[in-house]
């Protein structure tokens, strides 16, 4: 049964309280004006539900925080006051101190308990019950009004606050205040990652072609019957040699190909944040005030 701190289990707890706050209010000894310290927190379950006050007992005991349970507490607003039932000096010197660095766990709440256990405040007007949770104790009624227990044997694995209904129970007779409470949504954004893009870049190679157009250059050899064909020259105009040749110089042009690497594209990465609006639902209960006064005059007002 894990125990929270009222400001660490609902930070904004005062707008359930109408504003008020329970903090800070002086505790006092039934019946008297006589102070014992000063509420400096609560501690709830984990339903919110009120299970101690936690007691600064500056004005008894100086420098001791104690745990008082809810039930054994009466609140009133009227005097801004909380009252301790039936909290002796020699309970509060027995009472293990509260550190709030330290971890409220069975063990320890059952030594508060067992503090509080014994003298345990009888309700007279209830009708005993064979399911009590103090059943396997041995009990006498002394003079004051209490009942004189020994600490009876508890499982911490089945142990439940509904068991003890003097020390936790918030009843009509000592808190007059009657609350109505309703739950709330409370959204909140979590950023988590999704997914990673990863851009690079890789190396594809394919076959490209190119037309260059080119010259090649080639011998003519043309046979032309002159005009004069068959005229007689005259002697010696016919120089008869063996072996004469003509040169020709024959060129032509072959493609010259080279790659050169150039510019294409650039590409630019970034991000970009798209606004989306997500639908959430969820019950939430809320109490409402059931009033039972058959033919009694009954004046509700909002105050």
């Amino acid at each position: 049964m894990a125990l929270y701190k009222l400001t660490d289990f609902d930070p904004d707890y005062k707008d359930s309280f109408g504003g008020n706050d329970i903090k800070g209010m002086g505790v006092y000894v039934e019946g008297s004006d006589e102070k014992i310290g000063t509420v400096s927190d609560v501690l709830v379950d984990e339903n919110g539900r009120f299970r101690y006050l936690v007691v600064d007992m500056g004005f008894w005991i100086f420098g001791k925080k104690v745990l008082l349970p809810v039930g054994r507490s009466r609140v009133d607003r009227a005097s801004d006051r909380v009252y301790a039932i039936g909290m002796t000096r020699e309970q509060a010197d027995n009472l293990p101190e509260y550190d709030e660095l330290q971890t409220v766990d069975y063990d320890y709440e059952e030594r508060v308990r067992g503090v509080y256990r014994n003298p345990v405040p009888v309700d007279r007007s209830a009708p005993l019950e064979s399911s009590a949770p103090l059943e396997a104790a041995a009990t006498s009624t002394t003079s004051t009004g209490y009942t004189s227990a020994a600490t009876p044997a508890y499982d911490r694995n089945t142990y439940n606050y509904e068991r003890e209904p003097s020390l936790y129970e918030m009843n009509e007779q000592n808190h007059q205040t009657l609350r109505l409470y309703e739950e709330r949504l409370v959204a909140n954004k979590q950023r988590r990652k999704v997914g990673e893009v990863t851009v690079g870049k890789h190396v594809e190679t394919e076959t490209a072609r190119v037309a260059v157009p080119v010259e090649k250059e080639r011998v003519v050899v043309e046979r032309v019957t002159p005009q004069d064909a068959g005229r007689t020259v005259a002697p010696g105009e016919a120089t008869f040699r063996e072996g004469e040749v003509a040169r020709v110089d024959i060129y032509e042009e072959t493609p010259e190909i080279r790659k050169e690497a150039v510019v294409r594209e650039e590409v630019r990465v970034r991000k970009e944040v798209e606004q989306d609006t997500v639908q959430a639902q969820e019950t939430v209960r809320r109490e409402e005030l059931d009033i039972n006064a058959p033919n009694l005059p009954i004046d509700e007002r909002d105050r």
